[in-house]
């Protein structure tokens, strides 16, 4: 019966042990104590991390707060995973461990690694400490950048899990459209199309515009007109197709002009004709006057 007691003493013990050690690994929970870790938090959540996470027994999650985190947000899911699974190293590190890291630099595996999506190092974080003492995480992708610093050590419970807040989210080059991955990100802007040709098979050509009438010059006569320029008639002169004093005009009739033109021209005869009867009439009475005082 002791035995028994015993035995069930102990199952309970491990029992409970088993439940404190899951409540260790608690990722929503721990981080949920800090408000400046939510959106970081609802990541995890949402791409189910969290729950790959609570299964390991030793894990460092590199937390960023809200403000960084929303990068991460704009990513695509699958991105999104990919990326936040660079935050999780498949290892305990605390601040006290990093400082004594020999030689102040070394590569981290990630479970973005152990997920069989990363090749050559895409998988790793390159872990350094500056000389200045400011330690810096980056993707051990050659020409990548470690400008993630280490802000603080959030929680720890050793030798389980680590949180340390970061600085920066860490995206190695070809994951994804962040310009922190090296590839740029998709353009979803519609190309304007090319102007149509027109009939001549020109393009872009204006459309033809209504035309004005030129503006009239200083003397009254418009510009386009070729026949400005034309005499016109003298005010007092013969018509432009009579006959001048010296001659015919370029287009008008000669001296011999077509009966047409008789009438007018016997018409400025007449008073010529009138003239000469008065005068004839005047004559004969000097000549009957001058008969008659010799007479007496």
């Amino acid at each position: 019966m002791a035995s028994h007691s015993r035995t069930i003493a102990l199952l309970l013990l491990v029992l409970a042990g088993l439940a404190s050690q899951s409540a260790a690994f608690n990722i929503t929970r721990l981080l949920g104590e800090y408000s400046d870790f939510f959106t970081f938090n609802n990541l995890l959540s949402q791409t189910k991390l969290a729950e790959e996470i609570n299964r390991r027994q030793t894990i460092t999650v590199l937390a960023v707060d809200n403000g960084a985190a929303s990068g991460i947000s704009s990513l695509d899911p699958d991105v999104q995973r990919k990326v936040l699974s660079m935050h999780v190293v498949l290892d305990y590190y605390d601040k006290a461990k990093l400082e004594a890291i020999k030689n102040h630099t070394t590569l981290l595996t990630t479970m973005f690694q152990s997920s069989g999506k990363a090749t050559d190092r895409m998988g790793f974080l390159n872990f350094t400490k500056r000389s200045d003492g400011v330690m810096v995480f980056g993707s051990a992708q050659p020409g990548a950048p470690k400008n993630s610093q280490m802000v603080k050590s959030v929680a720890s419970r050793p030798y389980n899990i680590s949180v340390l807040q970061v600085s920066a989210p860490i995206v190695p080059p070809g994951v994804g459209g962040s310009p922190d991955s090296g590839a740029p990100p998709p353009h979803n802007k519609a190309t304007a199309p090319a102007p149509a040709p027109t009939a001549k098979g020109k393009k872009g050509a204006p459309p033809p515009k209504d035309e004005e009438a030129p503006a009239p010059s200083p003397s009254g006569e418009t510009g386009g007109d070729p026949l400005a320029d034309a005499p016109g008639p003298a005010a007092d002169g013969p018509e432009a197709d009579g006959p001048t004093a010296d001659g015919p005009t370029a287009d008008g009739p000669t001296a011999d002009a077509p009966s047409h033109k008789k009438g007018s021209d016997d018409a400025a005869d007449a008073p010529s004709a009138a003239g000469r009867v008065v005068d004839a009439g005047a004559g004969l009475g000097i000549v009957s006057l001058l008969v008659t005082i010799i007479w007496l």
